[in-house]
């Protein structure tokens, strides 16, 4: 898979660029956790939700928030992260200009970034948020939602039942509120016994990208907004 350094906000980004032969392929950008405990674009369930997505079909990029491995500039609260986001997303639509469908998926603060994107992008038809973040995890400020208002697409929330940095019932009310609105449809799934990480292998990291790929499949199938 081609490592990629591609434009910033703050200078390069590194990413890992993984194409389909077919130029009209959909398009998937993965974000990663929190830079400040660890995150990287090599995390297991970033790892895992890029070749879920490739093998889809899908013409996939995930890359390193700035401060992180090659990337240049200084952790930003999410605030720039969410600038760079944007910035791979532009490259990745500069890339496959042809692709009439695009999603982005992230991983803890990366699903919460993902989340602010949909409101700044709406060419984008679908999104998968894996154990975003709530009011109690650690990070930057209290992870409000209230940004999505209204929520402009229909997405995947998946959860463990045994998260202890993402609590599930906060999970739950995220979940209730985006339910309320109306023309989108958010579906929310949760792997039992599964911790923030999804560090079992098959008990739950493997169910959790299953649930993943049928839920993209359907709604690929469907051509639904």
């Amino acid at each position: 898979m081609p490592e990629v350094i591609f434009p910033g906000p703050e200078g390069r980004l590194e990413g890992r660029y993984h194409p389909q032969a077919a130029p009209d392929a959909p398009i998937a950008i993965i974000l990663h956790p929190d830079p400040q405990f660890g995150g990287t674009m090599n995390n297991r369930v970033v790892y895992n939700l890029h070749y879920a997505f490739h093998k889809l079909g899908f013409t996939v990029l995930r890359f390193n928030f700035r401060g992180v491995g090659r990337s240049q500039g200084e952790y930003d609260q999410g605030v720039g992260e969410l600038s760079d986001a944007a910035s791979a997303l532009d490259y990745l639509q500069a890339m496959n200009p042809n692709s009439k469908h695009c999603w982005v998926a992230g991983h803890s603060f990366g699903a919460w970034i993902g989340m602010q994107l949909l409101m700044r992008r709406p060419e984008i038809t679908g999104f998968i948020s894996v154990a975003p973040p709530g009011p109690s995890s650690p990070g930057p400020g209290n992870y409000d939602y209230s940004f999505l208002a209204p929520c402009p697409s229909s997405g995947l929330i998946i959860n463990g039942s045994n998260d202890r940095i993402a609590q599930p019932k906060e999970t739950e009310q995220l979940v209730s509120k985006l339910q309320e609105q109306k023309g989108i449809t958010i579906t929310h799934e949760v792997v039992e016994g599964a911790d923030h990480f999804f560090k079992n292998e098959e008990a739950h990291m493997k169910p959790m990208i299953e649930t993943v790929q049928a839920y993209v499949r359907r709604r690929l199938t469907e051509g639904t907004r």
